[in-house]
């Protein structure tokens, strides 16, 4: 087997099933907690419903307790919440979110042994408009990078393309943070990625279960960590955008286990978050 295949663990159709329950939970807490984030509203008051809609649903909160390494301090929290600036790993508490903001949720979770791990980014109120540029030509980055997931393309092809995209848009991909593999565990092989070379690494085939997870900067791409040891920001102080979605290559196409459609309807009668 290619050294590329060594480490990466292949899904069976009925496995990819349990993956689409427990990444369709993460779905459903994204919308739940949709209506409850808007101006005035602290983050840790968002990690307490998700937990409790999590454990209500037979899920367990997979980024809490979650250590990167045995020397490394647990994640506290259910959901990692990053406003503006923060990138990725913002941990939730006294925070409040505020008119102009762009709050950055992701959350994991294990569902009967399987991982589901999805992110989405709301806009809530008077946001700026090079701001809600950056938050649409993530999602949109997301999906881009989805589209390589075909027969005779390789995990390379989605971050090519996604770097492509976002540059073309004056936009920066942050280099040091990566999606990755899932299935039993929260991190898994193979790494992907969001800039990378055209025809590299592993070509897809039938099981490869992968979170394809976008992070794009306004400003620089250099990032840095807070003395939490977890919060990711921008080294400019500039906002900073993520998406992520479940991907499974079945069938020889791409199967997109989570969805935004629980979020969308949780916003579409609201005016004030998008």
């Amino acid at each position: 087997m290619s050294r590329h295949y060594r480490h990466i663990t292949f899904k069976t159709a009925e496995q990819v099933v349990l993956l689409r329950e427990a990444a369709q939970l993460v779905s459903r807490t994204l919308g739940m907690i949709a209506s409850e984030i808007k101006e005035g509203t602290p983050t840790g008051r968002l990690d307490l419903l998700a937990e409790a809609f999590i454990r209500d649903h037979g899920g367990i909160p997979a980024f809490k307790g979650y250590k990167m390494d045995d020397e490394g301090s647990e994640f506290p929290s259910t959901l990692c919440v990053s406003i503006n600036e923060e990138v990725v790993h913002g941990i939730p508490g006294d925070r409040v979110i505020r008119d102009g903001d762009i709050v950055s949720v992701d959350c994991g979770l294990f569902l009967d042994g399987w991982v589901g791990d999805h992110a989405y980014t709301f806009m809530v109120g008077n946001v700026p408009e090079n701001v809600q540029k950056l938050v649409n030509v993530t999602r949109q980055s997301l999906q881009v990078g989805i589209n390589q997931v075909k027969a005779g393309g390789a995990i390379g092809d989605i971050g090519f393309e996604i770097n492509k995209y976002v540059r073309r848009n004056a936009f920066y991909v942050v280099r040091e943070l990566v999606g990755h593999g899932i299935g039993r565990n929260l991190h898994e092989d193979p790494q992907v990625p969001n800039i990378d070379k055209r025809h590299n690494g592993a070509k897809f085939k039938e099981g490869i279960v992968i979170a394809i997870e976008p992070m794009i900067n306004l400003g620089t791409e250099k990032v840095r960590q807070l003395h939490d040891n977890w919060t990711i920001v921008t080294a400019d102080g500039l906002p900073s955008c993520h998406f992520e979605h479940d991907v499974a290559f079945v069938n020889g196409k791409a199967e997109i286990l989570s969805t935004f459609d629980f979020v969308e309807a949780a916003l579409k009668n609201r005016d004030d978050v998008r």
